[in-house]
């Protein structure tokens, strides 16, 4: 009796919000304030604050999903198991657009244990690239925490998860994305329940995403030898020739026939690649001069011969506006020909058709273009991260796990396990410091320093070591953007931050690890390295580019034309360090030390926003006093909010970004990531991304010697917030098949710490060819002055024995926590040693 009365309580505390809030409420009283503020690990709990002054509204486009939502007729579900005693629990309420009805995994008798799944049947395959999860609108029992996501053709072959993560507890809707691929069935499995409240698992609504860009495992095809040809084309009143999609050249445009009697649509545009290779996707680029003739509904065929065409490999319709859209084919296609069939004009303006670009993407090959992991997705928006020992990725982004504003004291956290892939969330309250828009600078003890922001005096230190965050020293001046770095001495630099705090002359300061405090440096004033941004210093201090040299010196590179020495000691100083070549002001494009005084900057805007990006890029090298700057080869793409990685072979990867930046936006995404040679000064692309990275995005290098991509977004119920990411594992790591090529292996002689100076004794697990220092960095905001590649002189001394020596220099090698690599002739990396460098 006893038991069936528990039974009948839990049934009731699942379908009865009410009683659920009376328990916790009775459990809580005494420990946390009733209806106040949550306690740690509770997301997005308490008064909304009032918006950010910093910001504008987000753009309307950053409100819709760049893929659209797929049409759910016909649709099916099914689950693992489904409540139909107690209550209306089957799967098929996911599909029937009421939020009051939902999906509860079977919670009589004996409740079915986790995990528990639920499988969409669409039937009929279509390109899928997200799966839309909402919470139960009523109670909170069965809320999914962490999950993952499978796909299939035939409802048979699951292969491997495509998306796993953890979700947040809270009733918000989430976008669970995933690479763009062609499918029938989606399953989503939750493996916990988001509160540990029970083993249940509930949802209101499913709805999935359909085509947003190029599929994972891609890379632009190179288009030499090209041509196009149209059914029709304009050539009396303009150039509207057909072969304007392949010139490079997107002013230049395909216009259908206009002059006299228009041809009546459909319109079509065939390229001719000349050859027979794999194709995967169609770019579309609209023209940008205005609106008419954008392509609404659409078909793409293929053909080897260039007279027999075959069923559509996509079909759909774009949205009537100027970004850049793709079609991903639901099967890879082995075609000379590639047919763009237009048969409605997106507005419904007239019977035109334009062009401004077209361009192919095809199968990647690893060994070349590298290769994705799944996507791991984030119960927050990971703005900031920093690389942690124990194999361990620290994010953060605001006082809420998807936006931002006021000043709350608070901030959402989060840990990836590298290892697992499991992510874990708490929520910091006691430095009372809302961490959004930081300066962030790795410390000598390997600690994590992060300074200002919405709070914008605070300074927090975060302790890999305890996993504890604690209070510092206040800064003198209120910042949020500004600059940090190490100093050579030990000591953390300040300079800029106006987007946080009075907006005016943000001058120079420094904080002591001795004492804790800050000292102010009136001879470093932050005008010199300002930009000429419209806006004033409110933007012209942003995010600045800081390289740490000896004695305590700076040399700031970036992102203004202008490059000045700092010195921090006394006073201090600024003086010019002359102009970055022939290069522009560079706001939100960044910099990377990819060599001992050798650094690498990359893209960025003359102003922060809606100014167009630069594809350019500039070697900065430091010889003696002298910073000299050069042009170096350009990106393939323009992009500002990308972000950079240095990786132990000396080459740096570039992610993500904007050819036009728009905070919270996502039109204008660069999705093909590029790769740094120093050897050649060229850039050669990666496999293409499947999510974007723009406007507060991130990458870290990862001590496997791979990258972690994540994160953009931020601002509440858009749906450019991406909470999640990706590893990306560089060609040097992969053969042609995609398996993993043989690493060296460093089998001993890696103390926790050494000083500057002495050198080792590393043993490793066969012969190798170099040894590479990589310093453990923090990103955010595009900026991530903590990198920095130190390679090391050697000397073998015996079969796996080498003498390995630490510069002296503390301005080489910045006190603080470095990973280790050794590398092969190859420039294959072994898998780091930590080690912290004094």
């Amino acid at each position: 009796m006893q038991s069936r009365r528990i039974r009948a309580l839990a049934g009731a505390f699942r379908r009865s919000p009410l009683l659920i809030a009376f328990a916790l409420g009775s459990l809580l009283v005494g420990l946390t304030p009733w209806l106040g503020v949550a306690s740690t690990g509770a997301a997005g709990v308490g008064p909304t604050p009032p918006p950010a002054p910093h910001h504008g509204v987000a753009p309307a486009n950053a409100m819709e999903p760049m893929a659209p939502v797929l049409d759910r007729t016909g649709w099916t579900a099914t689950a693992s198991d489904e409540e139909t005693v107690g209550e209306n629990g089957r799967a098929a309420n996911v599909l029937d657009g009421s939020t009051a009805t939902i999906w509860h995994s079977k919670w009589t008798g004996t409740p079915a244990p986790l995990p528990h799944s639920i499988t969409v049947d669409m039937h009929r395959t279509t390109v899928v690239s997200a799966l839309v999860y909402k919470p139960r609108a009523t109670g909170v029992n069965g809320r999914v925490g962490e999950y993952r996501i499978h796909v299939s053709a035939d409802g048979q072959n699951w292969g491997s998860p495509v998306a796993t993560g953890t979700l947040a507890d809270d009733t918000a809707a989430k976008t669970l994305g995933f690479a763009p691929q062609g499918a029938r069935f989606v399953r989503l499995t939750a493996v916990t329940e988001a509160g540990n409240r029970g083993p249940w698992t509930s949802a209101s609504e499913i709805d999935l995403l359909g085509d947003p860009g190029t599929p994972a495992a891609t890379v632009d095809l190179p288009r030499t030898g090209w041509t196009a040809t149209a059914s029709d084309e304009e050539t009396v009143k303009e150039n509207g020739r057909a072969a304007n999609v392949l010139d490079g050249d997107a002013a230049t445009i395909w216009h259908s026939r206009w002059s006299g009697t228009p041809a009546p649509l459909p319109h079509s545009i065939t390229v001719d690649m000349h050859r027979t290779t794999a194709v995967s996707a169609l770019v579309y680029q609209p023209r940008k001069d205005g609106p008419n003739g954008r392509a609404g509904a659409y078909t793409v065929t293929t053909s080897t011969d260039g007279t027999t065409f075959g069923a559509p490999v996509s079909s759909g319709t774009w949205r009537d506006d100027d970004t850049v859209k793709t079609a991903t084919f639901t099967r890879v296609s082995n075609a000379r020909f590639i047919r763009l069939t237009v048969t409605g004009e997106a507005g419904g303006r007239g019977p035109w058709t334009s062009a401004a670009e077209i361009r192919l993407s095809g199968p990647a090959n690893p060994a070349a273009h590298g290769s994705w992991s799944r996507i791991t997705g984030f119960p927050l928006v990971p703005v900031a991260t920093a690389v942690l020992p124990g194999d361990k990725l620290l994010a953060w982004s605001a006082y809420a796990i998807d936006r931002f504003g006021g000043s709350n004291g608070y901030t959402q956290t989060a840990i990836l396990d590298l290892k697992t892939g499991r992510v874990t969330q708490r929520r910091i309250d006691n430095t009372g410091h809302d961490m959004f828009c930081p300066g962030i600078a790795m410390l000598a003890d390997g600690r994590v320093l992060v300074t200002g922001g919405s709070n914008a005096e605070k300074a927090s230190i975060y302790d890999p070591a305890t996993d504890a965050w604690s209070a510092t020293g206040d800064m003198n001046i209120a910042r949020g953007y500004q600059a940090m770095t190490l100093l050579s001495t030990g000591e953390a630099f300040v300079l800029g931050g106006s987007w946080s705090g009075a907006a005016g002359d943000k001058s120079g300061e420094v904080w002591s690890p001795d004492t804790g405090t800050w000292r102010k440096l009136p001879g470093v004033p932050a005008v010199p390295a300002m930009t000429a941004d419209p806006r004033g210093a409110y933007r012209a201090d942003n995010h600045m580019w800081l390289y740490a040299t000896s004695g305590g010196k700076v040399l700031q590179l970036g992102p203004s034309k202008q490059m000045n020495w700092i010195t921090t000691g006394g006073n201090g100083s600024i003086t010019s360090a002359g102009t970055r070549a022939d290069s522009q002001d560079a706001m939100t494009g960044n910099a990377v030390a990819y060599d001992i005084g050798k650094l690498l900057t990359l893209g960025g805007s003359p102003a922060y926003e809606n100014k167009p990006a630069t594809r350019r890029a500039y070697t900065v090298s430091i010889d003696g006093g002298q910073a000299k700057a050069a042009r170096t080869g350009d990106m393939g793409h323009a992009r500002a909010f990308g972000n950079s990685v240095v990786l132990p072979d000396g080459k740096v990867a570039v992610f993500g970004g904007q050819a036009y930046p728009v905070p919270f936006s996502d039109a204008t995404s660069v999705l093909t990531p590029e790769l740094w040679d120093p050897a050649t000064g060229r850039f050669t692309p990666l496999a293409s991304m499947a999510i974007p990275r723009n406007y507060h995005s991130v990458a870290n290098l990862l001590p496997d010697g791979r990258i972690f991509s994540g994160g953009g977004g931020l601002c509440g119920d858009c749906a450019t917030n991406h909470a999640d990411g990706a590893v990306f594992t560089p060609p040097y790591l992969l053969d042609e098949d995609g398996s993993p090529k043989p690493r060296p292996v460093i089998t001993g002689g890696v103390p926790p710490r050494a000083a500057a100076g002495t050198s080792l004794t590393v043993t490793t697990g066969g012969p190798v060819a170099s040894f590479v220092l990589m310093r453990a960095a923090a990103a955010t905001h595009s900026t991530d002055n903590d990198q920095r590649r130190v390679p090391l002189a050697s000397t073998a001394t015996g079969t796996g024995t080498y003498t390995v020596s630490l510069p002296a220099d503390r301005g080489v090698v910045l006190p603080g926590t470095y990973m280790l690599f050794a590398l092969d002739a190859h420039g294959v990396p072994s898998v780091a040693r930590f080690i912290t460098v004094s």
